[in-house]
């Protein structure tokens, strides 16, 4: 798909077919088009945490205020920035700034990738980063930005 046509068709998709699953090979071209979005300094602070397991998935909507579509996805696509290697060059700004621009960054990416590909997608913000950290089991110094239900839409 025509990179415009993709920023054209974009949108939040609530709404997954929970009888499809995406392919490993999609999954990894969404997860390389996250890591080929810019980053401060170069640095590639961003973290890819693919979630499959219906637990987790359950335990993930739990934490974004129960937004179904968490929960529904299949797959989830938790985007994280390594803070110590932000803020190691850029001090506060790189940690309380640039980590979330690059993960912003990452996830658009991603959003725009999963269009061209034929997938739905949506970009979730609304969660306790403490109890996704806890989910996942992620070192302390990631920090989950953005979580992105990932399926094909209904």
């Amino acid at each position: 798909m025509d990179l415009f046509k993709a920023i054209e068709k974009r949108h939040m998709c609530r709404d997954f077919d929970t009888s499809k699953n995406v392919m490993d090979v999609l999954i990894d071209k969404l997860i390389d088009a996250g890591k080929k979005s810019p980053s401060a300094g170069g640095l590639k602070d961003q973290r890819f945490t693919v979630v499959k397991d219906e637990e987790a998935k359950h335990q993930l909507m739990e934490t974004s205020r129960g937004q179904r579509q968490v929960g529904e996805a299949s797959v989830i696509i938790v985007v994280s920035s390594d803070v110590d290697v932000v803020s190691g060059k850029y001090g506060d700004r790189g940690r309380d700034l640039y980590a979330a621009q690059d993960c912003a960054a990452a996830t658009e990416n991603i959003l725009l990738a999963a269009t061209a590909l034929g997938l739905g997608a949506c970009w979730v913000g609304a969660f306790d980063e403490n109890e996704v950290r806890k989910i996942l089991n992620l070192p302390e110094n990631h920090r989950p930005m953005v979580m992105i239900p990932v399926g094909y839409e209904k």
